[in-house]
């Protein structure tokens, strides 16, 4: 069986998760987020954000995450602003187009939206009312191509926002990693969004996002929202319990830092073996173009995606690490590499 680096939730969760779900499993709780664990999670993640007035709502999936809350957002005329490779437009089966948003899409080197990404869209959306009107820009924090927006790219971006009437939300399914390898901190996060969500399901939750609104402007009746959407579910504690556990003692940090600790020790050893990449990345995600020859003797032995092509001899492929990739397989991996 090969070994995957194809994502970073392919294991279960982390052992500490496993035993406090085991230990709490029969104790009787309230229901739709009201049982103790999930008041606690909470509670910790104000103060980690240094925000007591943040209203935290727990979710199963990030997809799930971005669908409510932007839908929630955003009245019918109004649309999303994006980078072309943004997960709401590469990766959602075009879940927010469904319920009726347009996503206006931006191309960028890095996967990053800069200050000039949304004054461009801006400008090409004055004909009111017969265009959409630019109302909410999603951002990622790491981006899908690895990078990462520092605590002054998205101070501007918040300013802006502000300048503009918008309303900006982060994704942050790979939270861990942009805290960790950044000058961003988590009240960075909180005091330059309006909402942004702490991503479990791939740092080492069985599954589960924490979705941080920093104001109560914009989380007034969310609660019916969610309910009405499927997504208030009865054994919140589940949830609630889960992101306890990661918020305790920093294990959510702990577990993004081995994650981002083994994919320096790969994307170093295709530096040295003077590999290309598809882009600069600074997270547990590696896109090094390869040949089709190297490409083929890496699939012999570990699954990843081959990404995107750039020419007819050589690919972009996508090697993940998570909080569970074993020591063991990695140097196996660098040793293929090596043989390059």
């Amino acid at each position: 069986m090969r070994y995957s680096f194809k994502n970073d939730y392919s294991e279960g969760a982390h052992p500490r998760i496993i035993e406090a779900l085991l230990k709490y499993n029969m104790s009787q709780e309230a229901g739709y987020g009201e049982d103790q664990f999930s008041k606690q999670a909470k509670n910790l993640i104000r103060n980690k954000i240094n925000n007591p007035e943040a209203s935290i709502f727990f979710l199963s999936g990030g997809t799930q995450t971005n669908l409510i809350c932007i839908s929630a957002l955003l009245r019918p005329h109004e649309a999303v602003i994006s980078a072309k490779t943004g997960h709401i437009v590469t990766n959602e089966t075009g879940a927010i187009e469904a319920v009726g948003h347009k996503i206006l899409e931006k191309e960028t080197k890095d996967g990053k939206l800069k200050v000039e990404h949304i004054e461009a869209i801006l400008n090409n959306h004055q004909l009111r009312p017969h265009v959409v009107k630019p109302r909410l820009v999603y951002i990622s924090n790491a981006t899908e191509l690895g990078s990462l927006y520092n605590r002054e790219e998205l101070k501007r971006l918040y300013e802006y926002c502000n300048q503009k009437n918008l309303i900006l939300f982060m994704d942050g399914a790979r939270l861990g990693q942009a805290l960790l390898s950044s000058d961003l901190s988590w009240e960075d996060c909180a005091q330059f969004t309006h909402t942004f969500y702490i991503g479990g399901t791939k740092n080492g939750a069985l599954l589960g996002e924490a979705l941080v609104f920093n104001s109560t402007r914009y989380s007034e009746d969310f609660d019916y929202i969610l309910k009405q959407k499927g997504a208030l579910l009865a054994k919140g504690r589940i949830l609630g319990l889960q992101f306890l556990e990661l918020f305790q003692d920093d294990l959510y940090i702990e577990l993004a830092r081995k994650a981002k600790e083994y994919a320096e020790l790969i994307q170093e050893a295709l530096i040295k073996k003077g590999i290309d990449f598809l882009s600069p990345t600074e997270s547990n995600q590696i896109f090094p173009i390869l040949n089709h020859h190297q490409i083929k003797k890496l699939e012999e032995k570990f699954e990843f995606y081959v990404w995107k092509n750039i020419d007819e001899n050589r690919s972009a492929i996508r090697l993940i690490t998570s909080w569970a990739t074993q020591e063991t397989e990695v140097k196996k991996l660098i040793s293929l590499i090596e043989e390059f």
